[in-house]
């Protein structure tokens, strides 16, 4: 039984992008690609818990509550700005320097 599962390379079995990394760069290059989407979903959950907390706040006529909520969905909206940001600045240094940071093994 284990030389079965020694035999199976679940990088180029799967289709793994960790799979094709030929170095530090290249998983470098992934995990922000990535990071970038982790950023869009964190986004998507932040806002809709603060406008839920919003609802709520306003429901209830708590004033406080709706602050939280403001608070919830100013800080996650900053958050991607800076993030989105970021993004479009390694894209201007790529676009100077010429080598791609995004595309891993180019």
């Amino acid at each position: 039984m284990d030389n079965l599962l020694s035999q199976v390379n679940i990088g180029t079995t799967y289709g793994s992008p960790f799979g094709r990394t030929r170095g530090i760069a290249d998983l470098v290059s992934i995990i922000l690609f990535n990071a970038i989407a982790l950023a869009g979903i964190i986004l998507f959950i932040l806002m809709v818990f603060g406008g839920i907390m919003m609802i709520v706040g306003a429901g209830s006529g708590n004033k406080d509550d709706i602050g939280k909520g403001q608070k919830a969905l100013t800080a996650a909206l900053v958050g991607f700005l800076i993030i989105f940001a970021s993004y479009w600045i390694i894209l201007i240094v790529e676009q100077i320097f010429g080598f791609s940071i995004f595309v891993p093994g180019v």
